[in-house]
C-alpha cells in the first residue's frame, strides 16, 4: 500500500472549490447576456442563406375555397411558395393531440393560424410576396364564447369530436353538503401573453443524408423533434435539433412554431432557410393564457371552517387543444385551494373556440382558481367578520392532509407558516409630509399630490404541482464525462434540458461540482443527440434534470472509485472526493483526480424517473395524482387613486417554501420575475380578443410591468426539504406568479370597497 499524505479536513480541501449546492455561483452566461455579446436564435446566420415568412389567415373561421401562389412564385427572389398539399408527412401536430394542421387545409380556425409558406432572399422580398398570394375564404361565424361551447349542442363543431377538449368532475365527501355561512361569486381573468422579449426564430440546413438541421430556441427539443420528425416524414434520428440562445419563453414555446415551416422550406429549396417573427406575429404564432370564467360557492362554519366548495370552471382553449387538457387537470384539482375542505364538487371544461390558441404560461391551470377562490375566502372573511390570514391559517392544509383528490400530502406544507411570515413583513412607511408625485399611481403624468388616495393590504396564498401529473413518465436524461483537460480534472454535463433563463445551466454546474468535487464544470450544448429532458416547464427542470445529473454523477464516481479502490487497496464505500482529491475515510487523501484519471475518460448517461403518478377515476380520485406541491404566500400593499382608478403597488412580500434552495440569488430572481408577472395579471396585461379577433398585438398596445412598476421586494424563502426529491427540493418558478395576483385585487379591494371580480383590474372597474 502507498503511503499516504495526512489527512485533511474536508473544508480545508473544498476551500478552492467553489460554486457547488447552496451557493450563488455567477451564471456563466450573465456577464455576456449584461453586455449585449450573447447569441439569441433571431441572431442566426448561414451563407447563402434564404428568409422564410407564413401567410396567415385573416379571418377567425373560414373555409378556404382556393389558394392561387403564382403571383408570389413569379416575384423575384422567391425560391418557394409552399402550401398544405406540400407537407411531406403529416399535416398535423399538437402537444397532446394531434389536432393542428402544419398548414391549413379546407378551413381555417383562428385568424393568423398559417396558410402557407415562401422563402425569398431577403426578408421584406418574402414579405411583400406574400401579399400576392391569393386566397379565396368562405367566411364562417365564429364560435367565441367558452361557456356557451361547452353546452350548446347547435354551435358548429369546430373538431370532429365536438367542443370540448376535456372535461373533469372533482368528487369528494357530500356535494350537497350545507353550511351556516355561504358566500358565492362568478369571477374571470383575462388573456394573457407570456411576453418574451425574443421572438420566435430557428435556421434550417438540408443536409446530405436527406434530412436537416435545426438551430431554434424551445422548451422542449424533443418533443419539438417528435412532432416535427412526423410531419417531415423523415426517421427522428434524420431530424437533428440544437439549442440556440433562447429570449425567454415562460411556456410559450411548448407548442411549435416556425419548427415545420422552416424545415419544409429548406428541404424544399435545397438551402438554409431562417425564419424570425415580427412582434404582431409573434402575438398570433404562440399560444397564450387561457381566460376562464369560474363558478365559486364556499360554506363555512360560524367558527370559520370549511364545509364545501362547489365551482364550475371554464377555460377557452381556442382553436386548437395545445395544453388545455392539462389546464383542466391541474385546475380541476388544485380548485379548492391549499386548505382542508371535507365536502368538494368541481367541473371543469376546457373548450375549443375560433379565439387564439391558448396553452401554457407560468403557473398552469392553477392562476386562474386561485384568483377565484382566494377572492371568495375574503369574501367569506368579510361574511365571518373575521381576519382574512386567521381565516386561511385555520383552514391550511398540512403535511398529512389531502388534496380533493385523496392524495395525501406526505412531505411538509407549511402553507399557515407561508401566511404569518407574510404578515410579519413590516409594512412600507405610511406616506406624510411633501409627497414625490413619483411615488403615487399616475406617477410622473402629475394626475395627482395625494388627494383621493386610498392605501389598501390584500394576501395570497397558493398551491402549484410541481412536474408532469397524471400517470406521465416524467423523466430527464443526462450524460456526465470526467477528464483530465489542461492538466485539470473537468466535468462536462450534457443534457436536453432547455435553458430558458431560469438558471438550470449554472444549478447543473452546481451539481457536478457538489458530486465530483471538481471545480471546472462545463455545460456542453443542448441537443438530440442525447435522450430526452422534457420541457422547462411545470417547475421540473430542478428537480428531473438536476436528478439526472446527480446520478450520472453518481454514476462516474462509482466507476471513478472502483478504480481508485483496486489501485490502492481501499474500500470504495469509504472513498469521496473533495476538492479535486480521492479520500478515505480511513487514511486521508489517496491521490489527485488528475493522477488517477490520466488520459483516460470517464463517463456515464443516466436517466432520473420521478415517483409514479396515477390517472384520475370518473370522480377524480387518485391516490397520487401529482408528485408534488409547492406553496407560496403574498402580501401586497397598493395605493389607490379611488377618482381616476389609478393603482400603485407600494410593496410586494413573498414567502416561499423551496425545499432545498440549490441556489438562493437565482431563487430570488425567480420570485421577483414570478412576482412581477402576477402584477401585471392583477393590473395591466390583457390580450383583448372581440368576435376571434386580437385588438392589441404589440407591446405598445398590450402593457407590461416595467422597472418603474414594480415595488421593492421583501422576500422570505424557507427550508422544508421534501424527502421524495434531489435534495429534497421544490419546484420555484411558478408559485410566486400565481399569489400575487390575487393578493395585489384584494389590496385593491380593500382601498376601494369594490367588488373586483375580474383581473386585471381596470380604471372602469375601480372608478
Amino acid at each position: 500500500m502507498s503511503s499516504h499524505a495526512p489527512a485533511r479536513s474536508p473544508q480545508e480541501l473544498n476551500d478552492a472549490i467553489g460554486g457547488g449546492i447552496g451557493e450563488s455561483p455567477l451564471r456563466p452566461d450573465g456577464a455576456i447576456k449584461v453586455r449585449g455579446e450573447f447569441a439569441y436564435a433571431s441572431d442566426l446566420w448561414a451563407e447563402d442563406m434564404l428568409w422564410g415568412a407564413t401567410l396567415r389567415s385573416p379571418h377567425p373561421y373560414a373555409r378556404i375555397k382556393s389558394i392561387d401562389v403564382g403571383p408570389a412564385l413569379k416575384t423575384a427572389g422567391v425560391h418557394a411558395v409552399l402550401t398544405a398539399a406540400d407537407v411531406p408527412g403529416e399535416n398535423r401536430y399538437g402537444l397532446k393531440y394531434a389536432d393542428q394542421p402544419v398548414l391549413a387545409e379546407d378551413v381555417v380556425r383562428y385568424k393568423g393560424e398559417a396558410v402557407a409558406l415562401l422563402a425569398a432572399d431577403h426578408p421584406e422580398t418574402a414579405r411583400r410576396a406574400l401579399e400576392r398570394i391569393e386566397v379565396e375564404y368562405e367566411v364562417l361565424e365564429p364560435v367565441a364564447d367558452a361557456e356557451r361551447a361547452a353546452h350548446d349542442d347547435s354551435l358548429p363543431k369546430l373538431h370532429p369530436g365536438g367542443n370540448v377538449v376535456r372535461h373533469q368532475t372533482i368528487v369528494r365527501g357530500d356535494p350537497d353538503a350545507e353550511a351556516e355561512i355561504v358566500v358565492s361569486g362568478v369571477y374571470t381573468v383575462g388573456m394573457q401573453d407570456q411576453a418574451f422579449l425574443g421572438p420566435e426564430s430557428g435556421l434550417a440546413i438540408p443536409a446530405e443524408d436527406g434530412g436537416v438541421d435545426l438551430y431554434l430556441a424551445t422548451q422542449d427539443l424533443h418533443s419539438d423533434l417528435r412532432q416535427t420528425a412526423k410531419a417531415l416524414g423523415l426517421p427522428p434520428e434524420k431530424v437533428r435539433m440544437t439549442m440556440s440562445g433562447v429570449g425567454g419563453a415562460f411556456g410559450g414555446r411548448e407548442d411549435l412554431s416556425i419548427q415545420v415551416h422552416v424545415c419544409m422550406l429548406a428541404m424544399h429549396v435545397g438551402k438554409p432557410v431562417k425564419m424570425v417573427y415580427n412582434r404582431e406575429e409573434s402575438f398570433y404564432g404562440h399560444v397564450h393564457r387561457h381566460p376562464a370564467k369560474m363558478y365559486y360557492e364556499h360554506g363555512a362554519t360560524r367558527d370559520g371552517k370549511l364545509v364545501y366548495v362547489k365551482a364550475r370552471q371554464y377555460f377557452d382553449g381556442g382553436a386548437y387543444a395545445s395544453k388545455t387538457p392539462v389546464v383542466v387537470g391541474n385546475a380541476s384539482t388544485l380548485g379548492a385551494g391549499p386548505y382542508r375542505v371535507p365536502n368538494v364538487h368541481i367541473e371543469s371544461w376546457g373548450l375549443y373556440t375560433n379565439n387564439p390558441p391558448c396553452g401554457a404560461m407560468r403557473g398552469l391551470g392553477a392562476v386562474q382558481p386561485t384568483f377565484a377562490y382566494e377572492s371568495q375566502m375574503d369574501k367569506l372573511a368579510a361574511a365571518l367578520n373575521m381576519d382574512p390570514v386567521q381565516l386561511r391559517v385555520r383552514n391550511a392544509i398540512e403535511q398529512g392532509d389531502s388534496i380533493p383528490t385523496g392524495q395525501v400530502l406526505d412531505y411538509p406544507a407549511p402553507v399557515a407558516e407561508l401566511l404569518e411570515r407574510v404578515r410579519a413583513v413590516p409594512l412600507p412607511p405610511e406616506r406624510s409630509g411633501p409627497v414625490d408625485i413619483r411615488e403615487l399611481p399616475g406617477g410622473a403624468s402629475n394626475t395627482s399630490h395625494g388627494e383621493g388616495v386610498v392605501r389598501g393590504i390584500g394576501y395570497g396564498v397558493t398551491i402549484k404541482n410541481i412536474c408532469y401529473a397524471e400517470g406521465a413518465d416524467d423523466f430527464s436524461t443526462a450524460r456526465v464525462r470526467l477528464q483530465v483537460i489542461g492538466g485539470e480534472p473537468a466535468a462536462m454535463v450534457h443534457t436536453a434540458a432547455a435553458e430558458v433563463g431560469q438558471g438550470l445551466v449554472t444549478v447543473q454546474q452546481q451539481i457536478a461540482r457538489t458530486e465530483l468535487g471538481v471545480e471546472r464544470v462545463t455545460i456542453h450544448p443542448n441537443d438530440t443527440s442525447v435522450g430526452p429532458a422534457g420541457s422547462s416547464s411545470a417547475s421540473r427542470q430542478t428537480y428531473v434534470t438536476g436528478g439526472a445529473v446527480k446520478t450520472a454523477c453518481e454514476a462516474v464516481r462509482e466507476a471513478l472509485f472502483q478504480r481508485v479502490a483496486e489501485r490502492y487497496d481501499e474500500n470504495p464505500a469509504r472513498l469521496s472526493l473533495q476538492g479535486g482529491k480521492v479520500v478515505s475515510a480511513d487514511t486521508g487523501v489517496l491521490a489527485d483526480l488528475v493522477e488517477v484519471l490520466g488520459d483516460d475518460v470517464i463517463e456515464e448517461t443516466r436517466e432520473f424517473h420521478h415517483r409514479q403518478t396515477y390517472e384520475m377515476d370518473e370522480l377524480g380520485r387518485s391516490d397520487r395524482v401529482q408528485v408534488q406541491h409547492a406553496f407560496s404566500a403574498h402580501r401586497a400593499v397598493v395605493d389607490v387613486d379611488t377618482e381616476l382608478g389609478l393603482v400603485k403597488v407600494v410593496q410586494l412580500a413573498c414567502a416561499q417554501d423551496v425545499g432545498r434552495a440549490i441556489n438562493p440569488e437565482a431563487i430570488a430572481g425567480q420570485i421577483q420575475g414570478g412576482s412581477a408577472q402576477g402584477l401585471g395579471l392583477a393590473v395591466m396585461e390583457e390580450i383583448k380578443v372581440s368576435d376571434g379577433q386580437i385588438r392589441n398585438p404589440s407591446f405598445t398596445d398590450y402593457l407590461i410591468p416595467t422597472i418603474l412598476d414594480m415595488p421593492p421586494m421583501e422576500i422570505d424563502v424557507i427550508e422544508r426539504g421534501d424527502p421524495n426529491a434531489p435534495y429534497g427540493v421544490r419546484g420555484v418558478g411558478e408559485p410566486p406568479t400565481i399569489s400575487t395576483t390575487p393578493a395585489v385585487v384584494a389590496a385593491i379591494r380593500a382601498a376601494t370597497g369594490r367588488e373586483l371580480t375580474h383581473t386585471p383590474v381596470a380604471p372602469e372597474h375601480i372608478i
